[in-house]
This record gives structure tokens, sequence and C-alpha cells, in this order.
């Protein structure tokens, strides 16, 4: 095969709808870079904030995104996916803005409540509309597309925040946080040319509709198990990307300009690697990849354990880069993996709230990982990376054995159908064609 067929076969083969979300995608996740990985250092070292406390600011977004994930997933399905997720853009913009003015440790709560009530709707919503716009047999290439623009934006905002970030100088911190609140902004603006996806009619039916609404996705045990493994994928795995931060500056003496190196290069190897283990997973196993996912991640976790115990500074912030990159390899797995699993297993007038409990599942990840996160590392440190391994293996091996549960026709993920595929249709087509379930 040519290098010029080799990338031609790279090509997502994507609606334009689809990529103008992404680009908003870029745009949000680079102000994401901004703030994330220094959040931890920022109350914790700035403010002045218990590391423990710190910890429970941090899960209080996950912890509220979850309460407000399920009515957030109706909404979708109610009202329209675009239409919820420029209400949480609205209220990211809002809270991000305001966080520079944190003095008290209930002040940060608040705000982390506020991102959390966007985060619940965000996320839902987000994956219902990108599914509405998607051809089906191209959604997991629409979901590793997003992994694409979300790790582009977030690896260069981390790196310049890096640069920017002095924990001595408060100002700095205000710097990232309104650069955040702005880019939320600048994606709502850019979401007005996206085209919205018609709310789906209630009365619809599929298989798992003997009842409404949540009570028929309680039904689904494959998708309830599913979820189960995505919380240990979280809590274990990228979780663990919010204490590495502080980890690396207080155990191994790490600088905020290697840290922002850190997440730099765990994006750009998802930015470079992404679409290419796209390609290589079309037609393979999709529990097998997700296995393997949690092999890589639980090799990069060793060695964030090696660098904290054997090394500091310079040498130490070299073995963590590589562990982020290796971690990416990992994330480029799941990327086409488990969401495009998820887009298929919901029927399409439930899907908003399929793609809320799924959000759910993260939610409950994100305030277990760094709550406990938080907690080991007070009481001891290095003790975090080798337990953190073992249940990202523990994951992979539950992954197996769910495979065989699942839908015969989703074992696999959908293989190159570039040469039958029809010319790609205008994305408005694709979006309200006439006689097509629309999810909301």
């Amino acid at each position: 095969m040519s290098v010029v067929s080799y990338l031609r076969g790279l090509n997502p083969r994507l609606p334009r709808a689809v990529w103008a979300l992404e680009l908003g995608g870029v745009v949000n996740s680079f102000g994401n870079g901004f703030v994330y990985p220094f959040l931890f250092i920022y109350l914790h070292n700035v403010r002045g904030f218990a590391l423990g406390v710190s910890g429970l600011i941090v899960a209080t977004n996950a912890g509220v995104a979850l309460l407000v994930g399920t009515p957030g997933g109706a909404a979708a399905d109610r009202f329209g996916p675009k239409r919820t997720l420029a209400g949480s853009l609205a209220l990211l913009t809002i809270a991000f803005a305001l966080f520079p003015l944190v003095r008290a440790p209930w002040h940060a709560f608040a705000l982390a409540a506020l991102v959390g009530l966007a985060n619940g709707v965000f996320w839902p919503s987000y994956h219902a509309l990108l599914a509405a716009i998607t051809p089906p047999e191209r959604r997991h290439a629409g979901y590793a597309l997003q992994r694409v623009s979300m790790n582009l934006g977030f690896g260069v905002g981390g790196a310049v925040a890096g640069l920017i970030a002095v924990s001595a100088r408060p100002g700095t911190f205000t710097a990232l946080f309104l650069i955040d609140a702005a880019t939320y902004a600048a994606f709502l603006a850019l979401l007005a040319v996206v085209p919205a996806a018609s709310p789906q009619a209630p009365e619809v039916a599929s298989d798992l509709d003997h009842k409404p609404g949540y009570a028929a996705i309680v039904r689904d045990r494959v998708f309830l198990a599913l979820l189960g493994l995505n919380i240990v994928f979280v809590t274990a795995g990228y979780a663990q990307l919010e204490t590495l931060p502080v980890f690396a500056k207080n155990q191994s003496h790490v600088s905020e300009r290697a840290i922002g190196v850190v997440f730099l290069v765990n994006s750009l190897v998802i930015v470079l690697a992404q679409l290419p283990l796209t390609r290589l997973v079309e037609g393979r196993r999709r529990m097998g990849m997700l296995a393997l996912m949690t092999a890589i991640w639980a090799v990069a976790w060793l060695l964030v354990f090696g660098a904290g115990l054997w090394l500091s500074a310079a040498a130490a912030a070299a073995v963590i880069v590589l562990a982020g990159g290796i971690f990416a390899v990992g994330e480029c797995l799941q990327g086409p993996t488990q969401q495009a699993l998820i887009a298929e297993l919901a029927p399409d007038h439930l899907r908003g709230r399929y793609m809320a409990l799924s959000t759910s599942s993260w939610s409950i990840g994100w305030i277990a990982g760094p709550a406990l996160g938080a907690f080991v590392l007070q009481q001891e440190p290095l003790a975090l990376w080798p337990a953190a391994a073992a249940l990202c293996l523990a994951a992979g091996a539950g992954g197996l054995r769910l495979e065989r549960r699942l839908p015969e026709t989703a074992r696999r993920t959908p293989a190159d159908l570039v040469a039958t595929m029809p010319p790609e249709p205008d994305s408005e087509t694709v979006i309200e064609p006439a006689s097509a379930k629309v999810p909301g």
C-alpha cells in the first residue's frame, strides 16, 4: 500500500456538521487545558487549602454532574441536544470566570458545584448531538475524532498554561481561568453553525420500550455492566491524571513547566495516533481492545511509581512524560470503541438518556478517583500507582468476561467500508431525513 493510499485511509469520512462540532471541541478543550491540570495546584499551593479538601472540591464537580446527568439526558431527548448543550456552555463560561475570586473553601465548593451542574448536561448533550449528525457506520470514527479534537486543544492549552502558571503569583492563575471562560463562550458561538437535531417523538417505540424513559434502560443489564466497567476505567485511569501533577511536584519536585509538557505529550500522542489506531480497531473485538487499553495504562502507572521511587526533578519529569505518552495510546483504543458501542446499544429516542448514564459513570469515577487518590497521596504517595495499575488490569479482565453477553452484531467495531460507501450526504440530510428516527 502506498503512503498516499494509507493517508487517504485515515480520512474519517464524516459530514461537515461533525467537523464544525469538533472545531468547537478543540476551542473548548484548549481552555480546559489551562485549568484542569493545575486546579489541584491552584487550590492547594495558591489558596492554601488542605490536600484532602482540594480533592473533595475537585470531586464535587463530578458529584453534582452525577446528580444532574439523568435529568440532563432526558432534557436532551425532549428539547434537543443542541439547546441543552448551549445552556451548559453558558453556565461554564460564568463559573470559570468567577474562579479567580475564590478565597475560602466554600467559594470553591460552590463554583465546583456550578461546573458540575453544567457538565452534567454538557456530555449527554454533546454525545447525543454527535451521534445524531454522524452516520451509524461512521460513529466510531466520529467519537475517535472527538478524542483527537479534545486532546489537541487540551494538550496545547496545558503546555501554554505551564508557561504562565507560577504558584507564587496568583494573578497567573487568574489568567488561566479567564482564558478558559472565553473558550466556552467561543464554543457557544461556534455552535450556531451546527444544525440542530429534532427532539424524538415520545410515541416512538423500540424493543426496550415496554417501560418509558429510564425504566426501560435499567432493564438493559449488558449496558449497566458496561457502565460499571467504565467507572473503574475512570477511577483508576483518567481520574489519576488529576492527581499526577501534585504528586509530580511534591514527591518528585517536577516543575510546573514540565507538568505542562506531560499533558502536551499525552495529547500529541492522541492527535497523531488516534486515526491510525482507529483504522486498526476496525473489524476487531471491542472488549479485546478495551482490555489492551487497561494493560497499557497499567504500564504507564508503574512508570510513574518508578519515577517517584527512584528519581527526582528532570529525570523524574522525563519518565512521567513517557508515562503520559504511553497512557495516551490506551486512550486511543477507547476512543473509537466504547462510546460508539453505547450509541449502538441505545435506541434512537433514548440516546440522550443512555449518554446521560454513560456520563454518570464517568462522574462516579471522577468522584472516587480524585478523592481516593488524594487520600492515598496524603497517607502514602507511592502506594497509589501500583493500586491504580492493578485496578486497570482487573477492569480489563472484566470486559473480556462481558463480551459474550454483548449482541453479536455489536462485538466488533464496523470494518472499513470505504469502497462501498455512497457519496457523503449533506449534513442536514443526515440530521433530519424524512423517514428516519432522530435521537434527541
